[in-house]
């Protein structure tokens, strides 16, 4: 009973152990959601959004009441002076004497209020940083795709690559068998050692092609890791199997960059028409609730007494000259906005040309995703013959490493076409805006 036991504790292990193994192969949508997640350049943009939020409420708050408590005291070494008509004492018309007022304590405690109730420019900015919250949507969204397509491509390549290391070590097992066949033939003095000197050094350059490969290929994992927000020392595994679909595939043209035109457009002609009301006139209501003290200290009159202040009312401000500057402002609006229409006219043109081309190109592609392949299958058709034929006599040496060579030629074929079909398929999802 109680080696059943060590053995269901033995197999229970293993299985975690083989379901962490395969937890632990990442798939693209995997990759995706965490790049997602962990971009640091997508959470700058978030940051982005929650700051335009706040501009925003910001904005808004100007609308609100405000109330401030001011208070001072002075102490005056020196009363103000005033000039009275000298007519008041009797004396000439036209003539004054001047006098003193006042007493040296002054003490006031106020509360200050003021609220917005006609002020264009706070109606105009809040509805420019509401635009202002779209556009960093949409920059998000740019950003986004960006890494999207970034990551992908990566996820491809390191895959495509992957699928390369493993048949470069497949043919350096065929070029070890092809070895000891021509090491057994030298041996019987059937082949010269130039012969076998042609098999070793076709090795070595196979053992250093796979190490390049295997080089470039830590070095796109490193990059994809960084743009997933992984750290360098943990283990990204991808799955070896590509799935290329070669039908053909319409996407619906939702360009991000026409959009973000578009808003700046929006937020331009907003932005102008607040300039507009630069010359509007502004209103707003006041009033203070508060106290005056006044105070003296010689003897035999101390006294300190306080004397209420309140009152009420509206505050106009209407702009009559401030120099042009406001009729230049509403000049170089225009042609911002001029500018833009021109921008929004640029990017449709070039996005149609790049929609264009990248369909051409993606045709193009999997026409020869499809001859490379056949390609493929028929090297290494002819090389096993060739092999085949060599060990009865039938070919030479020479004939087999040109089978081999024509082999290798079909296979980075392959996977050349392979890497131009992912990538203008990403391309063209990239700019027609469906990466999400």
């Amino acid at each position: 009973m109680k080696k059943l036991v060590n053995i269901y504790k033995l197999a229970l292990v293993l299985f975690l152990f083989s379901t962490e193994i395969k937890a632990q192969v990442w798939s693209l949508e995997k990759c995706l959601s965490n790049a997602e997640s962990n971009n640091k350049t997508l959470q700058i943009n978030k940051n982005q959004i929650e700051i335009s939020n706040s501009k925003n409420a910001e904005v808004k708050g100007s609308l609100l009441p405000k109330i401030n408590l001011v208070s001072d005291y002075k102490y005056f070494m020196d009363l103000p002076y005033q000039l009275l008509p000298a007519a008041v004492f009797g004396g000439q018309p036209g003539q004054f004497k001047e006098a003193q007022f006042g007493v040296p304590h002054n003490i006031s405690a106020q509360l200050q209020f003021a609220m917005p109730i006609y002020q264009p420019q706070i109606i105009g900015g809040i509805k420019a940083t509401a635009i202002a919250k779209e556009m960093a949507q949409l920059q998000y969204q740019k950003s986004t795709e960006q890494v999207y397509f970034e990551v992908t491509s990566l996820f491809y390549t390191i895959q495509l690559l992957s699928q390369q290391e493993e048949l470069m070590n497949s043919n350096l097992k065929n070029t070890d068998k092809l070895l000891k066949n021509v090491q057994l033939l030298q041996a019987q003095q059937m082949l010269k050692s130039s012969d076998v000197d042609k098999i070793v050094l076709q090795k070595n350059q196979i053992e250093t092609q796979a190490e390049l490969l295997q080089n470039k290929k830590n070095q796109l994992i490193n990059t994809l890791k960084m743009l997933m927000g992984l750290a360098q020392n943990e283990t990204l595994a991808l799955p070896l199997d590509i799935f290329l679909n070669e039908n053909a595939e319409t996407f619906e043209n939702k360009n991000i960059d026409s959009k973000i035109v578009g808003v700046q457009s929006k937020l331009l002609r907003r932005e102008l028409l607040t300039t507009k009301t630069l010359a509007f006139p502004s209103l707003m209501a006041v009033g203070t609730y508060g106290t005056t003290g006044f105070g003296y200290n010689t003897q035999p009159n101390e006294f300190l007494k306080f004397f209420p202040i309140s009152f009420v009312g509206l505050q106009l401000n209407l702009p009559i000259f401030n120099g042009a500057s406001n009729f230049q402002k509403i000049k170089q609006k225009k042609l911002e906005i001029r500018n833009n229409e021109l921008q929004s006219q640029l990017i449709a043109d070039q996005t149609e040309i790049q929609i264009i081309n990248l369909n051409s190109q993606l045709i193009t592609s999997q026409k020869q995703l499809t001859l490379t392949k056949n390609q493929q299958i028929l090297g290494q058709k002819i090389y096993d013959q060739t092999v085949l034929q060599q060990s009865e006599g039938m070919a030479t040496l020479t004939d087999v490493l040109m089978a081999d060579n024509a082999l290798k030629e079909a296979q980075q074929s392959y996977f050349s076409a392979s890497i131009d079909y992912l990538k203008a398929k990403a391309e063209l999802k990239k700019v027609t805006g469906n990466f999400k």
